[in-house]
């Protein structure tokens, strides 16, 4: 099998995937008084024709490292966002595009980073290191079908960088 060294969520390095969802930097402008900081227009939502946005609560169960990768999906029809709600890391896995995935990459979000996944992005199932597994999921709610799965012929299995 091969292996996978999970990296550190930055913005650029998902950049190809989909969007990092955190409150880095100076906000954008401040609001309420001065007492909250907004950072504007963090992702790019895309529900595509005939949807509408929607927000689910995942409730998933915790994996242990090392992780065995052995299934990504894909949403051909909107993109999909991750909010946990919950102050622990949790591991992001996408695919290079292609009509079946191309090779993985292994993200860890840091306590308050969230993922939108750009529309068709292959990617992992959600998989979070503790409990709870509590996420909103922001994404298309519509009639046709939005999911593809793809079963790996040959799992990955995903570390963390040696301390």
């Amino acid at each position: 099998m091969t292996q996978l060294i999970a990296q550190p969520l930055t913005a650029a390095a998902f950049a190809p995937y989909g969007d990092v969802l955190d409150a880095s930097g100076a906000p954008d402008k401040m609001i309420n008084a001065g007492l909250c900081g907004r950072f504007h227009d963090r992702a790019r939502l895309d529900f595509g024709g005939g949807g509408r946005a929607g927000i689910s609560i995942f409730s998933a169960q915790p994996r242990a490292l090392p992780y065995t990768c052995d299934l990504v999906e894909r949403h051909p029809e909107g993109s999909q966002a991750f909010v946990p709600m919950h102050e622990n890391p949790w591991l992001v896995i996408v695919a290079e595009d292609g009509p079946t995935p191309g090779a993985l990459h292994a993200f860890v979000a840091s306590p308050g980073q969230g993922v939108n996944l750009h529309r068709g992005t292959w990617h992992g199932v959600l998989t979070p290191l503790h409990g709870p597994g509590l996420f909103a999921v922001i994404d298309r709610i519509g009639d046709t079908p939005n999911l593809q799965e793809y079963p790996l012929k040959e799992p990955v299995i995903i570390t963390l960088p040696a301390a």
